[in-house]
């Protein structure tokens, strides 16, 4: 598909599900999980979102790093996986997930035609931190932007004034993308197309 960028001064991406792919820690336990390993993958990203719109909308905030571990609990006790060992695992590899093999070139290829470029996500600053540079992304990057800095989730319209706070962007001179159908964007005149760059506008 092909996109414009006009009228667009930076380009702001959702983190994991986008540019980092979360199903990445299950596959390191592979050899454990086996025919597992799907289920575990969905469960575990299905719960760990719902955690965070539960959260958001109940006004009761704890990290992604503790809402990722809750999800993991959950998961596994459905699935009869009682492991430690196995929890542990999982969740070290959560710091050092991949980063989709287009996302390197597809950000210095932004950075190269001026634009600014930065990550707005649910995850911890010590989270992003470790995937960020693990990817080896962060001089394509003007900005990595977490929740915590509000103390609420996405959908929250104040997570998305971050952006226009630290870029010093206009908000209809910003585009985001996200994998994620996160819901009440139109709050911020944002219509949500997948990896798909869409302006994001004030709404009236």
């Amino acid at each position: 598909m092909v996109t414009t960028l006009t009228g667009i001064r930076a380009c702001v991406f959702d983190a994991y599900g986008t540019l980092f792919d979360y199903a990445s820690a299950a596959a390191g336990c592979r050899d454990v999980l086996g025919e597992r390993l799907g289920p575990l993958t969905t469960l575990w990203r299905d719960k760990q979102l719902q955690y965070t719109w539960l959260r958001a909308l109940q006004g009761r905030h704890a990290d992604f790093w503790q809402v990722t571990g809750e999800a993991l609990d959950f998961a596994l006790e459905t699935l009869g996986l009682d492991d430690p060992r196995l929890r542990a695992r999982l969740m070290d590899l959560y710091l050092s997930l991949d980063v989709f093999p287009e996302v390197p070139a597809m950000l210095q290829r932004l950075k190269a035609a001026g634009l600014k470029t930065a990550i707005l996500s649910n995850g911890s600053p010590a989270m992003l931190d470790e995937v960020v540079n693990k990817a080896g992304i962060a001089e394509f990057l003007d900005a990595v932007l977490s929740v915590e800095a509000v103390g609420v989730y996405k959908p929250h319209p104040s997570v998305y004034q971050l952006v226009v706070h630290r870029l010093a962007v206009p908000a209809g001179a910003i585009s985001f993308q996200s994998s994620n159908a996160v819901g009440r964007l139109c709050r911020f005149g944002l219509r949500h197309a997948g990896r798909v760059v869409q302006p994001l506008r004030p709404a009236p």
